[in-house]
């Protein structure tokens, strides 16, 4: 069996160990590599399995184009500007982008978009195969459920996150948006404090908690008089986004160059 060269940008982190360990327990994929900045003191460190210590043999460097020349696939969970930079590298060397960087503008966004024209990349909020289906559930119920049906969409994560609301949040009112055929700039309501009216119809609303060690939870609302549909999803663990993208890395080696994203990985309709 061949196996599937992957790497990690950013692989000191929460999220890079949990990709590490995904990769190595993998029998279709091996782990090619991983990155960290400049000044960060995992340089120079061997990578280790997260759980059982397992030596790679692999040292952990700073030449972030390397590691895309020496790999099929790599995956980004770093920042926007670092992944503006790594689309540029994947285009270089025909490598693979899985992108899971939060925080990205248009601007961004639109070097996935450029390096798309000419390698796989998969894009997407979250990797959670849950979320995704979720995601799916709350375009099916925005699109059933008229404007008498406030949404409310809430989530909470851990302190250290540095971007509100989360890109999963944003990715459930693109849906909801999507699912009633509006414009999401045009009717989120990102921020309410002090007298702020009331609520206007048809807006999409968003709530921020931020705390403790929370992976990740996110309930989207549905709210009418007398009666409220609420769909929600908690991770228990980042290893779901890891187990998510690994998976979105080996699906995406037998595809051709273009923009996807996890309804494409699940075969999930996206109208």
């Amino acid at each position: 069996m061949t196996q599937v060269r992957i790497g990690v940008v950013g692989c000191g982190g929460r999220m890079g160990q949990a990709l590490i360990g995904i990769i190595l327990d993998q029998e279709k994929s091996r782990l090619s590599g991983g990155t960290e900045l400049h000044d960060s003191p995992h340089i120079g460190q061997t990578i280790r399995h997260p759980v059982t210590g397992i030596d790679t043999d692999l040292v952990i460097t700073a030449d972030a184009e390397a590691l895309f020349k020496d790999s099929d696939v790599v995956i980004d969970f770093t920042c926007p500007t670092a992944t503006v930079l790594h689309a540029s590298y994947a285009t270089k060397h025909n490598t693979v982008l899985i992108a899971g960087t939060t925080g990205m503008t248009e601007t961004d966004e639109k070097a996935l978009h450029a390096a798309a024209e000419h390698v796989v990349v998969v894009y997407t909020s979250n990797f959670s195969l849950g979320v995704n289906l979720l995601f799916y559930l709350t375009r099916k119920a925005a699109s059933m459920l008229d404007e008498d049906f406030d949404i409310e969409i809430l989530e909470m994560h851990h302190s250290h996150k540095v971007d509100a609301p989360s890109g999963t949040a944003l990715g459930f009112g693109q849906q909801a948006a999507k699912g009633r055929g509006v414009d999401l700039d045009q009717v989120a309501d990102r921020g309410r404090d002090g007298i702020t009216g009331e609520r206007r119809k048809g807006d999409i609303g968003f709530a921020v908690l931020r705390g403790g060690n929370v992976a990740g939870e996110h309930t989207v609302s549905f709210s009418a008089p007398d009666e409220r549909i609420e769909l929600s999803h908690r991770a228990g663990n980042n290893v779901i986004f890891a187990r998510g993208a690994v998976k979105a890395a080996l699906w995406a080696t037998t595809q051709d160059a273009g923009l996807y994203d996890m309804f494409d990985v699940l075969g999930l309709p996206k109208e």
